[in-house]
């Protein structure tokens, strides 16, 4: 019995009864040889006692010897791909007669490839410019800056004001406490309590005041919270950034001259508006390759994807710093928000797969060797020992499907038409 729209399959399978008597003699004798039966010594007590003494161990022996048979020849007759573990219940094992029972597991879609060569997409155009080259200098001369005292005046806008505070959260809670922290006095990102309380102090100045943070504040533990705050100045700071000549380049790069730090920057802005577009290029191509198919997908695959985009979410916020189990949020609901983009994720896996079967794209031994060398550079691990890791892991087969699906996409790139918003690529 099929489920409809689903990858569900549910199977009603018998096992002749013949072969099941066979099987129940052959693991009869068995246990008699190596079972233990009072009044008899070891390997000597009847095979029909046996069988009446450890019926219910003898049937457990069976079942789990002809049953995955009889799936597995059941499952290539009908040309299904198992993406589960089967599921066994209504077991019928009568006394000398066949053995029926059902199995449910869930099994890859069939469905037809649609037209996927010559596709047409239109990404955005990004022109590399001189004020971009200035932007990105400007990036770095901010990166390169020194923060220098100021003395014989007030804190004005642009200053960053050296603070020691503790913030009182109201209705009680833990206290927020620093003995030495910066504040961009007058800064877009900087709350206004701070600006209008800071602007006009000076150094050895304690300032109370309260601060009420909006919902969306980007910190959770201060959504939507107020604090009361004590805070003594104890210091102010500017902001001093490089001179753009010879020095700086030197200093930022490997670069000699501020020209050859210009021509740098450039060849990196290019190579990254390269990649930008690449990856607009693939996302269109794949949303484009899940629009044009309709096929239902296994919920276990979809299960997977969202688990996988909601470790991806955990391992940005840890490196970016953050414990994730210290952030206040609904994990549960942040997961069941994943739903569709996974059904999506899954779909783009069986299509980029059918795709490069039908194409004869397939990574090599040499495609993974290159990975592994270079991620042993980057670890500083030798070759084998990185190799030795990622089987452990069982990293491999996931490696080399990847490189499956990117070398598809760029056949698929390579055999459509990519446009650009400003003209015909």
């Amino acid at each position: 019995m099929t489920t409809e729209a689903t990858c569900r399959r549910e199977l009603e399978l018998e096992i002749p009864a013949e072969v099941v008597q066979k099987a129940v003699e052959r693991v009869a004798k068995e246990f008699a040889r190596v079972a233990r039966v009072p009044g008899f010594r070891p390997g000597k007590a009847p095979v029909t006692l046996i069988r009446r003494r450890f019926a219910d161990d003898i049937k457990s022996e069976v079942l789990q010897s002809l049953v995955p048979e009889q799936i597995e020849r059941a499952v290539s007759e009908k040309n299904m791909v198992p993406v589960t573990q089967p599921q066994i219940d209504k077991v019928d094992f009568a006394e000398a007669g066949p053995v029926r029972f059902r199995a449910t597991f869930e099994v890859l879609p069939e469905f037809e490839l649609g037209s996927y060569k010559d596709m047409d997409v239109e990404i955005d155009d990004v022109t590399i410019g001189d004020p971009d080259i200035d932007k990105a200098l400007e990036e770095l001369r901010d990166r390169a800056a020194n923060f220098v005292p100021v003395e014989g005046r007030t804190i004005a806008d642009g200053d960053y004001a050296q603070l020691k505070l503790k913030g009182i959260p109201a209705g009680g809670g833990e206290p927020l406490e620093a003995d030495s922290v910066l504040c961009h006095v007058g800064g877009q990102e900087t709350m206004d309590a701070f600006n209008e309380n800071l602007r006009g102090a000076n150094i050895g100045e304690h300032k109370t005041f309260d601060v009420s943070y909006p919902a969306d504040y980007p910190d959770p533990k201060l959504q939507g919270k107020t604090y009361a705050y004590a805070v003594e100045i104890l210091g102010i700071k500017e902001k001093k950034r490089p001179e753009l000549n010879d020095e700086f380049a030197k200093d930022v790069s490997e670069a000699q001259t501020i020209d050859a730090l210009r021509v740098k920057v450039r060849e990196n802005l290019e190579a990254a508006r390269a990649q930008r577009q690449s990856d607009q290029t693939r996302e269109k191509l794949i949303a484009q390759l899940v629009k044009m198919h309709e096929f239902p997908v296994p919920q276990a695959l979809v299960e997977q994807q969202m688990d996988s985009r909601l470790e991806r979410t955990v391992r940005s916020l840890a490196s970016q710093g953050v414990d994730p189990r210290a952030v206040n949020v609904d994990w549960v609901a942040m997961r069941q928000r994943q739903h569709d983009r996974a059904i999506d994720d899954v779909k783009a896996e069986l299509l980029l797969d059918r795709i490069a079967t039908a194409e004869n794209i397939d990574a090599t031994d040499e495609d993974v060797e290159k990975e592994i060398e270079a991620l042993a550079q980057r670890s500083g691990e030798s070759a084998t020992a990185v190799r030795a890791n990622l089987t452990r892991q069982g990293a491999l087969d996931r490696m080399k499907s990847k490189f499956r699906s990117d070398k598809t996409l760029d056949w698929l790139s390579r055999n459509s038409r990519i446009r650009t918003k400003a003209g015909e690529k």
